[in-house]
């Protein structure tokens, strides 16, 4: 198969990924919920979160291997790649050996990870979790390897098949051994199962498939220097990704005990899924990104103006998408938690809110992230989100010991607001050649087609006993037709109608020739 026919098989699977990871994810956390109950739950996010913020030792390197193996496939130059190879086994052996240290140390010497936020019953099971969860982070750190070769090869189709059915497969065995009474660490058993069995035939691939070699001498010099100056950036996002990401649970979990992570993490849940909606349309545009950068490079003003079209197509593409997920979670998330875990988690309705709505902003703009990146002026980025991560981490740790699960999120949702709203904003304007005014006025006069739905959301909640799961359902569907008619006459432009009418008339033709069939 060729590469090109790979990348867009490897696109399609890779939103059919996102797809069941998020199908699989609202139906099958509510039977975890139940069986693990409350407090188990929460330590399970605990100590989850805590282990994975040891993730951060690979300090971005993963990102750099494709780098050098471009360069080194393009001389054709097959020896350096298996030096490559045997250098990055060694590095992230190396790093495996020192979370592995790291991990156990904190593994028997949980006070100082917990304080006195667990139970005396609860230490005893986040020992074992922590021991396991140690272990499978220490070999996954040289395994990794294998997978970034078999990216550089650009075999997608079998990363992505993989990639599915781990994320299939993890569930559907969780089931048995939870109902089974296992809890847990049954989970846990079982997720690095899984894990390590993908991971075995990652290197059999490697070996027998990509017939790849490993030297593990005379490395090219200066080459790890030039990794690690290179990685350095990448490294400061992956910290800022699990202070956002995993910090505010690790903190409940000490300050406030396992519940109230249980609260956070389902409220923190659905604000994943809701990113992932924007990630997957902007992920789509970045070739045409790096083809308007170099065909413009000596006419600004062409740039400026094609970049800016680019910017506020797609932002307004993911703004009527996101739209509907954020208003709509506005008016049925509160019922629809409910619904779906159950009472006592009132709470994660609000953080759902102070997450989703500031996270508005970056994710209708994720195409500037890849513009960025295609000008080489992504450090500026990195360097705020770390400062903005930093306020996050420092204010979260006051604000999660007064408001207990709100409270990390209301420090995330000042940073997203702080670092995307202005700064990040003001830097698109000023340095990477975008008209933001432009972007801003486009997306303010689509805000005329949300009149009417927001109207009815308020009407509903208002007058409507959302008393069944079907009701809901049913007014979910009334409201989300509201708004698709309502953004269709005053929000969309003739371009945006066309590509609908277009997908519909293939649509049409497509189920015509199936019937003559």
């Amino acid at each position: 198969m060729n590469s090109s026919k790979e990348l867009k098989i490897g696109s399609i699977l890779s939103y059919l990924q996102i797809a069941l990871g998020i199908v699989i994810g609202i139906a099958y956390t509510p039977f975890m919920l139940r069986t693990l109950g409350q407090s188990e739950y929460g330590l399970y996010n605990t100590v989850s979160s805590t282990i994975a913020i040891l993730s951060l030792l690979s300090l971005g390197f993963n990102a750099s291997y494709i780098r050098y193996y471009a360069k080194y496939k393009k001389e054709n130059d097959n020896e350096s790649i298996y030096k490559l190879n045997g250098l990055f086994i060694i590095m992230f052996s190396v790093i495996g050996v020192v979370a592995l240290a790291c991990g156990l140390f904190l593994s028997f010497n949980l006070k100082y990870v917990f304080a006195d936020g667990l139970t005396a019953e609860e230490y005893k099971t986040a020992k074992i979790l922590m021991i396991i969860l140690t272990f499978n982070l220490a070999w996954t750190f040289p395994a990794s390897v294998f997978a970034s070769i078999i990216s550089a090869h650009e075999k997608f189709v079998f990363l992505k098949i993989l990639g599915i059915g781990k994320t299939v497969l993890g569930p559907l065995v969780h089931i048995p051994v939870l109902l089974a009474g296992y809890g847990s660490i049954g989970m846990v058993v079982v997720t690095v199962t899984i894990t390590l069995i993908i991971d075995v035939v990652y290197l059999l691939f490697v070996l027998k498939k990509l017939k790849q070699k490993f030297i593990f001498r005379n490395f090219e010099k200066g080459i790890f220097r030039s990794l690690l100056i290179f990685t350095s950036f990448i490294a400061i996002n992956m910290i800022v990704e699990q202070i956002n990401s995993n910090m505010g649970k690790f903190l409940l979990g000490r300050y406030r005990g396992t519940q109230t992570v249980a609260i956070f993490s389902i409220g923190y849940t659905l604000y994943s899924h809701f990113a992932t909606f924007s990630t997957a349309i902007s992920g789509v545009f970045t070739p045409r990104v790096h083809t308007i950068i170099n065909n413009t490079k000596d006419d600004l003003a062409k740039q400026k103006s094609q970049l800016t079209q680019l910017f506020t197509k797609v932002g307004r593409v993911q703004f009527l998408i996101l739209g509907l997920v954020c208003s709509g979670f506005v008016f049925f998330g509160q019922t629809f938690i409910k619904f779906w875990v159950g009472d006592g988690y009132d709470e994660s309705y609000y953080i759902g809110l102070l997450l989703i709505l500031p996270a508005m902003i970056p994710l209708i703009q994720n195409v500037g992230i890849e513009i960025q990146r295609a000008q080489n002026k992504h450090k500026f980025r990195s360097l705020v989100y770390l400062g903005m991560a930093i306020i996050n981490l420092v204010s979260s740790i006051f604000l999660c010991q007064r408001y207990g699960a709100i409270g990390p999120a209301i420090g995330t949702g000042i940073s997203l607001i702080l670092a995307n709203g202005i700064a990040i904003n003001i830097y698109y304007h000023k340095s990477c050649n975008i008209n933001v005014v432009y972007f801003w006025g486009q997306i303010l006069k689509m805000t005329l087609g949300l009149i009417v739905p927001i109207a009815l959301g308020i009407l509903i909640i208002k007058y409507v006993a959302l008393t069944s799961i079907w009701k809901m359902f049913l007014w979910i569907v009334i409201y989300s037709a509201v708004y698709c008619v309502s953004v269709w006459l005053l929000s969309m432009n003739k371009q945006e109608k066309g590509i609908i009418k277009k997908f519909l008339a293939r649509r049409k033709k497509v189920a015509k020739s199936t019937e003559q069939e």
